[in-house]
């Protein structure tokens, strides 16, 4: 059963506390997606998803800077998506919209320059 974890959104330095039993939280990206809980921030954290979060472009493109390894693995569409990323780090980018963590971590979620 997941629990309740933290996701810090740099550089706005922006925590939520996440209970992923209550996903989805918004309506965009994968349901419990990183792109879902931006949307749980008590203001507004911008992320930029110009195809609705549906993995058809790499603006939500993100750095997973700590709890990657409690996220589920990339796709080959996301992988795909990402060469058309600005800044990608091979072992910490992803797409928030198709980023889903499992709970058993906390998150520290770089955004790059958008």
């Amino acid at each position: 059963m997941p629990r309740t974890f933290k996701a810090t959104f740099l550089p706005m330095n922006v925590t939520v506390e996440v209970d992923p039993s209550q996903a989805p939280f918004g309506r965009m990206g994968e349901p419990g997606s990183i792109l879902d809980i931006a949307q749980l921030a008590p203001r507004e954290i911008y992320l930029d998803h110009v195809c609705g979060g549906v993995c058809a472009c790499a603006t939500c493109h993100v750095k997973v800077r700590q709890g990657l390894e409690s996220c589920n693995p990339q796709s080959e569409d996301e992988i795909d998506m990402l060469t058309m990323a600005d800044d990608v780090e091979e072992s910490v980018s992803r797409l928030a919209c198709q980023t889903i963590p499992d709970g058993s971590q906390n998150l520290i979620i770089e955004i790059p320059d958008q």
